[in-house]
């Protein structure tokens, strides 16, 4: 099993990079979010590994951290899972907030992801919410029903998930503030950069 690739990087693409490793060039399938800490092209990289094996497909995955990596692997463990949906569901959502919805049960915002229905956000949080909640105990991004519904509305504005989850998770923690002062301030997050 390929578990670590260490090399230089050659190409990046939108969802997959080429890591030359020893002048053998690797084609790594990897999240958005391990795709935005990757440094330039002809840069040294290092990246956790899975290599995925189907009767017909041979595949690696690769990750910036052993956190994302073990994540990645929960995720497929699941029935219907498979490594893309797990890719976008890392490419959508930080890890934190991926397991914080999966914890709190908020099948709303992972069925927000292309591809993840109700039904497969379903049963994430069925099959994974103990088993994250005992491996992730340190994640502290509540991500509440209130979280999800100013999401929904970003989203419905036209913002990517991501984007309306990260201005989101920089909003103060307050009960008191209405859906529309959230939306208010999350735009105005945005706006500023």
């Amino acid at each position: 099993m390929i578990a670590t690739l260490e090399g230089i990087l050659e190409y990046r693409g939108t969802d997959s990079i080429i890591l030359n490793v020893g002048g053998i060039g690797f084609q790594v399938y990897v999240p958005g979010s391990t795709l935005s800490q990757l440094g330039a092209v002809k840069g040294k990289i290092s990246l956790y590994t899975h290599l995925h094996l189907r009767e017909d497909n041979v595949s690696l995955y690769g990750f910036a951290s052993g956190e994302e990596l073990a994540l990645f692997q929960n995720l497929i463990s699941v029935s219907g899972i498979g490594p893309k949906a797990a890719l976008g569901l890392l490419s959508a959502l930080k890890p934190e907030q991926l397991i914080m919805a999966i914890s709190s049960g908020n099948i709303d915002l992972i069925s927000q992801v292309p591809g993840i229905g109700k039904k497969i956000a379903s049963r994430l949080v069925v099959e994974l919410r103990g088993k994250l909640e005992k491996e992730w105990k340190d994640v502290a991004l509540p991500l509440g029903q209130e979280s999800a519904d100013t999401i929904a509305a970003l989203t419905g504005l036209g913002y990517s998930l991501t984007e309306a989850t990260n201005a989101v998770s920089k909003l103060p923690d307050s009960k008191e503030l209405s859906l529309e002062e959230k939306i208010k301030m999350a735009l105005q997050q945005m706006a500023k950069g």
